[in-house]
């Protein structure tokens, strides 16, 4: 294990990942601040170096001197960074390979990186660890299908079970080329034979060609959310998006938007496994994973108090605080509404609805920054299209619906048809109220949390009461409060009772 990333958050540290796999070299740049893990640079080189490994049991030539390439330029663009930890990763190619050891020699001679080759139950291990980063509540099967392999991990209550490695990777069935379909699924089904234990309901799909596949879904559904990170299909409908893609031809399917002409070689090959996965473990649906390999090891890295804390909630509160004015308000926030939550009805389930509640409380100064005229459009895209994982599409509609009320935007969001998309009229309500409770606490205390102590918020007997401490009643329940609340009741179906506090 590496050495772990220290437990306080202190200042944000840049970490670097380099993953070398079967199809592809890729470089990416973590900035860490706690928990929350940002995607600051990302580059990838198509090399293909497991292309020609069933047929000769070597590296690619021509991948491996493009690999080289790309890994020359990886270690240069590292040094220029100097992160805090360098992750150096090779897989199935790697392991697999014959001369795997002497390319090993030569990058490290060549680059000074120094390669840690992954076993097969080592990078199933990481893949699902960076499933669970990414989707703490994961349940399920994580299937990561990379240039030679797919490899198989259950998991369930935030560990990882046991694994399977197959070769099931497009190079890895090479010598079946030109095969049709209904050949090529036979002989994926026998391969599948040994993942019959691994029967489940959700697959958590790891992988670049089943990130392109949930693109190709959203384009033919005319999806809304172009985020593929905890993009949910229905078995049935990934099932006959895979059958239109293993029937599309090479040439039809670099004309798709998203597919590009390498990806092109590789996709009908995935939409094949897909369809094996599907009837094999008896899936009801898949769940795609922007999150693999590269975070599971950074996943591990962390110290047990940070790798254990809310993806969601760390996100909003770097991304609130990236903006806001005072780091104190969240917490007063949410202290505040809390009498109201318990009045307003469950819309996702009672725990999720109070997580979503302080998410939104963290996200409340989301605006402070940003140009009044614009405000309400541009809080509402950031938290609906955030980088911040841990939260499903219909969550993340949920929170930009309450940070536009949070803001005064009107009932329609800047994007109705994609809130009507993702969001039952019901939570979108929940959402609506949500932002309002918490427009009434940020304006009636001017966002100040020693003010806002000397209010309280509550609901007795159909009514919405308002009650400010004794003497405070002039300075805290004036006009603008007063509206505020009133659209607060309204929401919630209440009365609105404002009392000083002799009459609390």
């Amino acid at each position: 294990m590496p050495e772990a990333l220290l437990s306080a958050i202190g200042a944000p540290r840049d970490v670097a990942a380099i993953d070398i796999g079967s199809n592809s070299v890729r470089l990416v740049l973590y900035r860490l601040e706690g928990r929350a893990i940002w995607t600051v640079f990302n580059e990838k080189v198509l090399a293909g170096l497991g292309r020609d490994l069933s047929r000769t049991g070597a590296l690619s030539a021509e991948g491996a001197a493009q690999a080289l390439t790309a890994l020359k330029r990886f270690a240069a663009v590292t040094e220029g960074v100097r992160p805090a930890l360098v992750f150096v990763a090779a897989t199935a190619a790697i392991r697999e390979a014959s001369d795997g050891q002497s390319f090993c020699e030569t990058v490290a001679a060549e680059t000074g990186l120094q390669i840690r080759v992954l076993s097969g139950e080592e990078e199933a291990r990481y893949a699902a660890l960076g499933v669970l980063a990414g989707i703490p509540d994961a349940e399920g099967v994580a299937a990561d299908l990379g240039g030679s392999s797919l490899e198989l991990v259950r998991i369930k209550d935030g560990e990882v079970g046991r694994g399977v490695t197959l070769p099931l990777g497009p190079f890895a069935l090479a010598s079946e080329k030109g095969r049709e379909p209904d050949q090529m699924r036979e002989v994926i089904a026998k391969r599948l034979e040994a993942a019959s234990e691994f029967k489940t309901d959700t697959l958590y799909a790891v992988g670049g060609a089943w990130r392109t596949l949930a693109q190709v879904h959203m384009e033919m559904t005319g999806y809304p959310l172009r985020i593929v990170h905890q993009y949910a299909m229905e078995a049935a409908e990934a099932l006959a998006t895979a059958h239109l893609i293993a029937r599309a031809s090479r040439t039809a399917l670099e004309k798709w938007p998203g597919v590009s002409k390498k990806r092109s070689e590789t996709l009908p090959h995935a939409a094949l496994v897909l369809e094996g996965l599907i009837e094999r473990l008896g899936l009801k649906r898949i769940v795609v994973s922007a999150w693999g390999v590269r975070e599971g090891l950074l996943f591990e890295a962390l110290e047990p108090d940070i790798a254990a804390a809310d993806p969601l909630l760390a996100g909003s509160s770097a991304l609130g605080a990236r903006q806001g004015i005072s780091p104190t308000l969240p917490g007063a926030l949410k202290g505040w509404i809390a009498p109201l939550l318990e009045a307003m009805p469950t819309v996702f389930d009672k725990a999720r609805d109070d997580v979503l509640a302080d998410a939104a409380c963290r996200l409340a100064d989301l605006g402070a920054r940003l140009h009044p005229d614009h405000r309400v459009e541009l809080a509402f895209d950031q938290v609906l299209r955030a980088p911040v994982p841990g939260q499903s599409h219909a969550e993340r509609a949920y929170l930009a619906v309450a940070v536009n009320a949070r803001y005064g935007g009107p009932v329609a969001t800047p994007e109705p048809v994609t809130v009507a998309r993702l969001l039952s009229e019901e939570q979108r309500q929940g959402a609506r109220t949500l932002g309002l409770a918490i427009r009434l606490a940020c304006d009636l205390s001017g966002r100040a949390p020693q003010l806002l102590v000397n209010a309280r918020a509550a609901v007795r007997d159909g009514a919405l009461v308002l009650t400010a401490a004794e003497g405070y009643a002039d300075v805290l329940l004036g006009e603008q409060t007063r509206r505020r609340a009133k659209a607060l009741a309204e929401a919630m179906g209440l009365k609105l009772d404002i009392r000083n506090g002799a009459a609390a």
